[in-house]
């Protein structure tokens, strides 16, 4: 369900921006609004405290961030106080980022090794995303998980390149599983 919350209102911001001709300004508020609500937690807590009143709510929106930001992301977050989705608001965010990001070709990978990859080996594999994907430019977030023994894991959206030695010994022992011992037939009985 949060998915579908994420995508539904994430999907209204960014055809929003492609109609005002506000993607790159709509982008960078986006990614200034989720760093400032990041560094006040307590922002989130109220605006979903259940004793608060959804008018209170939209009043606290309307004074933060009317005048700071367009009109139309002021809108779009009264519209989600409003409709009282302000918990996938994050989710909401990281959906349109992720649009706009698309629509612009960047690329989003997350590469999993099994130790630290050098800045030469960053390299390499930033070449090699660039490379056989269409995308002009890519971010890259690394990530060490020793339990992959070697190689690494790489996720660019739904798709998954798994070269971890600890997929190859899993796949290999399912092979193994599968193989059925057959006695041999003695000779001459």
């Amino acid at each position: 369900m949060a998915k579908l919350v994420s995508k539904t209102y994430g999907d209204a911001l960014f055809q929003l921006a492609m109609e005002e001709g506000k993607g790159p300004q709509f982008l960078e508020e986006v990614e200034c609004i989720r760093q400032v609500l990041g560094q006040n937690p307590q922002f989130g807590r109220l605006m979903l405290h259940p004793g608060v009143a959804k008018q209170e709510k939209l009043k606290v929106i309307q004074d933060v961030f009317r005048g700071r930001v367009s009109d139309e992301m002021a809108g779009f977050l009264e519209l989600i106080v409003q409709k009282e989705r302000y918990g996938d608001l994050d989710a909401v965010f990281q959906y349109f980022i992720s649009q706009m990001k698309e629509e612009q070709r960047i690329g989003i990978a997350y590469v999993t090794s099994a130790v630290e990859l050098s800045e030469a080996q960053k390299g390499r594999v930033l070449d090699r995303l660039l490379a056989t994907t269409d995308y002009l430019s890519m971010e890259v977030h690394y990530a060490v998980d020793p339990g992959l023994i070697g190689g690494m894991v790489i996720r660019i959206k739904d798709r998954v390149m798994d070269s971890s030695i600890r997929t190859k010994l899993e796949d290999l022992t399912k092979q193994l599983l599968q193989i059925q011992l057959v006695p041999e037939a003695s000779e001459g009985v």
